[in-house]
């Protein structure tokens, strides 16, 4: 069969459990964290200039391209008085082409008391859809869709970390995010720890010890930022980093999603992949109905993409019914194919410890976890990624919570943000393998 090929490009503005809807709600009525006035005033961009991306990207990785002052973030529920900063900064995508992505950065009020400089965790958000409204920013900014880890940002906050939270390329005006990107996600991670010192009046210091967190998309997100850390930021002082519910192998998690209530996600990863694989072809395999899908996913948030997809099948959009094998076997104009797009986001494949010669020397403890009944990532899936750092001689702890996809997360809070505080305290973990 012979595909005609029309580049794939971004289109403008173009997850949690149905059950989950109430938590949202009950998050919005508790009143919100707000930050201190009188603090500089350095950064005093626009909101709007934020997320306006610059004609043509320059700036190095890490470096700040503008900033502003955050008022309050209705979502941290119960953490305490503090400052923060919306940043919008450089990064480079999958093929070293220099983007810019937005951020948050977060800081206690109350001066740090512990040794050294007051640590730094650098946030990856899960699944929040892939449309620019739909920003991590954003949302915690006060611009409700359907976020649920201001929590987890709580409880770093009240241990005295602070949080350098990244929305992930793709989420600025006029771009789509390209979900479940392994080197894309693991950049924006890096680069907004490197830009977390660089916003004035943080107070946050570049020889800061960091950890990295982040659960679901946030924890592939967070993995793959273990794995490049050494060879993408080597100055990052990382001392660990906690990845739970990670969708380590995507041709197993969508032959999970395919056809079953949560296969909005799996619309979500074409579209993304799509993004970053212009040359595969996506828009010529469409019919009209997939090209409403693809429309639909870009307009909407985690939660109403699961609304929108329950129980579809990846065929019911294409011309000829292709199938997900079928599509994995269709090759782009440079030869590749989508199933060597799909492997070559496959997590825990050619790590090691420094001096391996691995292609990821991970020199830090990693922190795995999962639900126990989650819906979402197959057991084996997540099983794999465990074995293959343990095999490598990676540092591994693993947890698994009596929970599914979605409270899992939640399950996980005090534990991860106890084993960070053990990791920026100098305590070694060898693992449990």
């Amino acid at each position: 069969m012979v595909i005609s090929h029309r580049s794939r490009k971004p289109l403008p503005r173009r997850a949690a459990l149905l059950a989950a809807a109430g938590l949202f709600g009950g998050l919005l009525a508790v009143p919100a964290v707000t930050a201190a006035a009188g603090t500089p005033q350095a950064c005093s961009a626009a909101d709007a200039d934020i997320y306006r991306p610059p004609d043509r990207a320059t700036a190095t990785p890490g470096a700040v391209v503008a900033c502003r002052r955050v008022d309050s973030l209705p979502m941290v529920i119960g953490g305490p008085p503090l400052n923060a900063w919306k940043v919008q900064y450089g990064s480079t995508d999958g093929r070293g082409r220099r983007v810019s992505a937005v951020g948050t950065v977060v800081v206690p009020q109350k001066p740090w008391t512990g040794p050294g400089e007051r640590p730094l965790v650098a946030f990856v958000p899960g699944t929040l859809g892939i449309g620019p409204q739909c920003a991590f920013s954003r949302q915690l900014a006060g611009q409700y869709q359907d976020a649920y880890e201001g929590p987890n940002i709580a409880a770093l906050l009240n241990a005295g970390y602070a949080v350098a939270a990244t929305d992930g390329q793709g989420y600025m005006d006029g771009e789509v995010h390209p979900y479940v990107s392994g080197a894309e996600a693991g950049h924006a991670v890096l680069d907004m720890a490197r830009a977390a010192s660089r916003v004035p009046g943080t107070g946050v210091s570049p020889d800061a010890e960091v950890g990295i967190w982040g659960y679901s998309e946030g924890g592939s997100g967070s993995l793959w930022a273990a794995q490049l850390a050494r060879s993408y930021a080597p100055e990052l002082h990382v001392v660990g980093a906690a990845s739970g519910g990670i969708p380590a192998d995507l041709k197993e998690v969508a032959s999970n999603l395919d056809g079953q209530f949560f296969a909005g996600f799996l619309v979500d990863a074409f579209v993304g992949l799509s993004v970053t694989h212009p040359e595969l072809p996506f828009d010529d395999i469409l019919d009209d109905s997939g090209r409403k899908a693809v429309k639909d996913a870009e307009s909407l948030c985690a939660l109403g993409t699961v609304s929108r997809f329950p129980l579809a099948r990846i065929e019911q959009y294409t011309k000829d019914g292709l199938t997900l094998d079928q599509i994995y076997a269709l090759r782009g104009s440079d030869g590749t194919t989508w199933g060597d797009a799909v492997r070559a986001n496959k997590l825990g494949a050619g790590v090691g410890t420094p001096g391996s010669g691995a292609r990821y020397e991970i020199g830090f403890p990693v922190f795995q976890y999962r639900g126990l009944l989650d819906e979402v990532i197959p057991d084996r899936t997540a099983s794999a990624t465990r074995r293959a750092y343990c095999d490598a001689g990676v540092a591994t702890r693993w947890t698994a919570y009596v929970g599914d996809h979605l409270t899992g997360d939640a399950q996980a809070i005090g534990d991860v943000v106890n084993w960070l505080g053990d990791r920026f305290g100098g305590k070694a973990d060898t693992g449990n393998c």
